[in-house]
């Protein structure tokens, strides 16, 4: 704040990011109290894993650079954490190790810092993965806007299990957890000060969900998040990449009410906003039911529906229609520019 003095040792120097005396301290003060394990431990340069458990290794890395950096439901270390074990997981993967990098910019928090770093903690814990790596870069005031994390993750697909939207089949059901669009229109509220204390983030990790249904039994042709471009854009792209046509139907759609008032208010779509805590699963008709059962014993997918069919592929006719409450037919398309920027 204009006007506060603020104690030099409260925030991240230039000095912090030089590899001496004050990043070691900073390691040993904000980061490895929350964070510490056998591998992290040794702060030697790389982790020596154990050997990974039969199957097929799975590997994924992405950027965060969400703004507000804290939200209702999470914070960019909880969020950098959950994203990247949710790839893993609707990957058919079991995840087990993570590297973490966050990027710092001088005159960031510290306090600001170590809630990230707590929150990336919380999210590896609940998804039983470690973090056995890390880095931390600082870069000049105002070049970095506080802070972004880097992520990279390693897991297994166990054996005989196989995914991919190549299994998708005419007449196969399309399933999502639970309400759409919470983590987009939360962070639209926090950005845009709408004020509403019943938005919250559905961030979370997949893993125990996606073993849950896994251990059902059920045919899962293949699963996806949600993320960036929201149900619609996701859809649209499987229906790309596995030649398919997908009809959603609009009366399914599960939208909480203040999703839909924020939308209104700012003229969104929740069908294109980001569920950072929610999957997308494509299932034979025959074992709909059972997937929807599964999912929805578990805390993570007591909201559960249908929201669709895989169709027959057809000339001239649009990849992926919603099946309006009015009873028409709307063609849908992938998210076209910037409706939300560093939403994730």
């Amino acid at each position: 704040m204009r006007g506060t003095r603020v104690k030099a040792d409260s925030r991240i120097l230039l000095g912090h990011g030089a590899g001496g005396r004050l990043t070691h301290e900073l390691v040993a003060r904000s980061i490895l109290p929350a964070l510490d394990n056998p591998y992290l431990a040794t702060l030697s340069d790389a982790a020596v894993l154990t050997q990974l458990p039969a199957g097929r290794p799975a590997m994924t890395t992405d950027g965060f650079v969400v703004d507000p950096p804290v939200f209702a439901g999470g914070d960019l270390g909880y969020l950098s954490v959950c994203g990247t074990v949710n790839d893993l997981c609707v990957s058919g993967a079991r995840p087990l190790w993570l590297t973490w990098a966050l990027i710092l910019e001088e005159g960031l928090e510290l306090e600001l810092l170590e809630r990230f770093v707590r929150g990336a903690a919380r999210a590896a814990s609940e998804a039983g993965v470690v973090l056995v790596a890390g880095d931390t870069k600082v870069v000049p005031r105002g070049k970095g806007d506080r802070a972004y994390a880097v992520t990279s993750g390693l897991g297994v697909v166990p054996p005989g299990r196989e995914l991919g939207d190549q299994h998708i089949r005419p007449g196969d059901a399309v399933l999502v957890s639970g309400p759409i669009g919470d983590h987009g229109a939360t962070i639209l509220a926090h950005r845009h000060e709408l004020g509403s204390d019943e938005l919250r983030s559905d961030c979370a990790p997949l893993a125990g969900l996606i073993e849950a249904l896994f251990a059902a039994r059920v045919d899962v042709r293949a699963m996806h998040d949600p993320t960036r471009g929201g149900v619609a854009t996701t859809c649209y792209e499987t229906c790309r990449r596995g030649n398919l046509r997908i009809e959603l139907d609009e009366r399914a759609l599960p939208v909480r009410r203040e999703v839909a008032a924020t939308c209104r208010l700012l003229g969104l779509d929740p069908l294109y906003l980001a569920c950072e805590g929610r999957v997308l699963v494509w299932v034979s008709e025959e074992h709909a039911e059972r997937a929807l059962a599964a999912l929805r014993e578990h805390p993570l997918g007591r909201g559960a529906v249908r929201i669709g069919v895989v169709a027959e592929p057809s000339p001239g006719l649009a990849p992926l229609v919603l099946r309006t409450a009015a009873g028409g037919r709307r063609p849908l398309d992938m998210l076209s520019g910037l409706d939300l920027p560093r939403i994730c």
